[in-house]
């Protein structure tokens, strides 16, 4: 409950907080806390994990001399209390709204954002570089990473703690330990123990032994080291962080101030070498409806802080998200072979209803992009037939495995890509917009995206169907266009797309969820006398070039529109056109692709209409290839 008057009006930075007594952090906590779910049940957001580091965000900013000392939150929806103590209060209800605060740090918004955190797992990595730097120059600020929610889980962590610990880099990592997941506190004795080992006392005696062992012969040397490192590791569960060269403190309570202060200090003022702090959290700390359902608080939408019950949408069309995991439950229902693999995304992608159904061909192998795809391909070549779900953004991370295990041995793996194009309030960190460039560029990859939802079910009963080689489905965040759909999907010809409607000057060729807005400019051509063909081309790769080279051939000028970023689908039509010297009759061509820039967080139509791949837009590129623009007020284009 929050004490009396309000401490958290008076802190506007750090600084501020700094002068405060000890004894009213406590307080300070509380009003951190209730202004979060204020600020968060009006804007939508991640909600659990901020909740769960109030108290760390406090004691971290009390002890070290932020933004000198660098503060780097792993990832970054950690980060909210982070902004609003640290300048950003009076903006905290913009958050992912358009022209306001990122969900995410973000370098470019504040002093007090050293790095930018949205993909997991970085901070470390991220940490011993700025670390190294800062001995390179003769530096003395520390440097402290938070890592948690689940992001030690994917290999670049220990990739970066196995090279922070051979350098003896001066670094320290906190270990927000919020499910429970390596050990729970055992009470006074723990937090006794990490005080005590994390004392001066205790590491400048440890030093002294350490140079002791340099005097004695090596088998004693190393005889006396296992015993000092087994017997701290046998009451704190620290043995895998100390042989990765760590000094490990904890477990400890991360909602205990005191005890927070005191270890912060004790690492902050501890001689060289890399020191992690193991914090024991609980997601949605302080508020009733966020404890009790931690999954269904991670993220939220606007909520009534009283009940806790979040806004419900108006009844709508079902998710493409939810459109394919109810299509690969049903051909798995056929086809025993069928996997299902996640990224710690099983309700994020859709496979929780998969999950539920065939729990032993399901596999959520945590946030290892790398590891899902490399252990897909070995399914694959044992004969099962693997889907793997992954959002665009994050399937980046394991490209070299697409290529290496995947591509080169032909192996028939299944992407299923969520978050294609632009996704609104997660910002350009979350954007799906390379996929087509880096699939598309691959030999034999059969790359889709469906234009509506019916066509999504198609498409995952035509990767069953693949079997010689890999391929992937891309398809929006959001709601579906309210198609039909049918009960099984049916396999489609690869590389046939469809024409839904004819015309015979503009032709507009569309890849992906942009159909609507194409058949919508289409009409608007129309009333201005341009007879106007939509074509829906269904497979990036392999293309259709009999309807590609039939629209060229027939129309004055061919407009490919995707929703992905330069290089991808519209690349390889021009490639095309150029291969068959289809541009040398006067035909006239533009691809409408995503902008050269990140695009910042807005709603998807508003950042779409940014785009240029909007009805509106599309139209406007229309007159740009007549040279008619110039004469027209943009009301006439409607």
């Amino acid at each position: 409950m929050i004490r009396n008057s309000r401490i958290l009006d008076d802190v506007r930075e750090p600084a501020d907080l700094r002068r405060l007594d000890e004894s009213r952090l406590p307080q300070l906590a509380d009003e951190l806390r209730a202004e979060m779910i204020s600020a968060v049940s009006l804007t939508g957001g991640h909600l659990g994990a901020g909740l769960g580091v109030v108290e760390l965000t406090v004691a971290l900013h009390y002890v070290f001399d932020t933004p000198r000392d660098r503060l780097i939150w792993d990832v970054g929806h950690q980060a909210y209390p982070h902004k609003i103590l640290t300048g950003r209060r009076d903006r905290i209800r913009t958050l992912r709204q358009g022209g306001g605060l990122s969900g995410f740090t973000k370098r470019s918004e504040s002093e007090y954002d050293p790095f930018g955190t949205a993909h997991s797992s970085t901070s470390i990595s991220a940490g011993l570089g700025m670390a190294v730097a800062r001995d390179l120059r003769g530096a003395r600020n520390n440097v402290i990473a938070v890592i948690g929610d689940g992001a030690l889980s994917a290999g670049m962590a220990y990739e970066a703690m196995n090279n922070a610990g051979s350098m003896d880099a001066r670094l320290i990592v906190i270990l927000n330990d919020n499910d429970m997941s390596i050990a729970p506190p055992v009470g006074a004795m723990s937090s006794y123990l990490a005080r005590a080992l994390s004392g001066r006392t205790y590491l400048s005696l440890r030093e002294i032994a350490k140079q002791l062992t340099y005097k004695l012969p090596k088998s004693m040397a190393r005889r006396a080291a296992q015993t000092e490192t087994f017997a701290r590791s046998f009451w704190t569960g620290g043995t895998l962080f100390e042989e990765m060269g760590f000094y490990y403190i904890g477990p400890i309570d991360g909602h205990d101030i005191d005890t927070l202060l005191a270890v912060l200090r004790n690492a902050r003022d501890a001689p060289n070498g890399p020191i992690l702090i193991h914090a024991v959290t609980k997601k949605g700390k302080g508020y009733a409806p966020a404890e009790s359902a931690a999954d269904k608080y991670h993220g939220v939408v606007k909520f009534d802080i009283v009940t806790g019950q979040q806004a419900k949408p108006a009844a709508t069309n079902p998710s493409y998200t939810k459109v394919f995991g109810d299509a690969l439950v049903r051909q798995a229902a056929a086809d025993p072979t069928i996997c299902a693999i996640t990224a710690a995304m099983p309700s994020g992608t859709g496979l929780d209803a998969f999950a539920k159904a065939y729990p032993d061909r399901f596999f959520d192998v945590g946030i290892a992009e790398q590891h899902a795809v490399t252990f897909a391909a070995g399914l694959a070549a044992e004969g099962m037939k693997p889907f793997t779900a992954i959002y665009s953004t994050f399937l980046q991370r394991a490209y070299d495995q697409v290529v290496h295990d995947v591509a080169i041995q032909k192996l028939p793996v299944r992407f299923a890509i969520d978050r294609a194009g632009l996704v609104g309030a997660d910002g350009p960190t979350h954007a799906g917009s390379f996929d087509l460039g880096y699939l598309c560029s691959l030999p034999d990859f059969v790359v889709m995206a469906p234009s509506d939802e019916a066509e999504l079910v198609d498409m995952v009963a035509t990767a069953v169907a693949i079997d010689d080689r890999p391929s992937a489905f891309r398809y929006p965040r959001g709601d579906g266009t309210g198609a039909k759909l049918p009960d099984i999907g049916t396999p489609l010809e690869v590389g046939r797309g469809r024409v839904v409607r004819e015309g015979t000057t503009v032709a507009l060729l569309s890849l992906g969820g942009r159909l609507a807005e194409c058949c919508a400019a289409a009409d608007r051509l129309a009333r201005h006398g341009l007879s106007t063909t939509v074509a829906d081309a269904r497979f990036a790769k392999p293309l259709d070039a009999d309807l590609v080279l039939r629209l060229a051939r027939s129309h004055e000028i061919l407009i490919t529109v995707e929703e992905g970023a330069i290089g991808g689908f519209g690349s390889h039509v021009l490639q095309l056109l150029s291969r068959h010297d289809a541009m040398s009759r006067g035909l006239k061509v533009r691809s409408l692709v995503l902008p050269d820039v990140f695009l910042d967080h807005d709603t998807p139509a508003a950042m779409y209409a940014r785009a240029g791949l909007d009805a509106e837009g599309i139209v406007r590129a229309a007159f740009d290839c007549l040279g008619a623009r110039a004469g027209l007020r943009p009301a006439e284009l409607a």
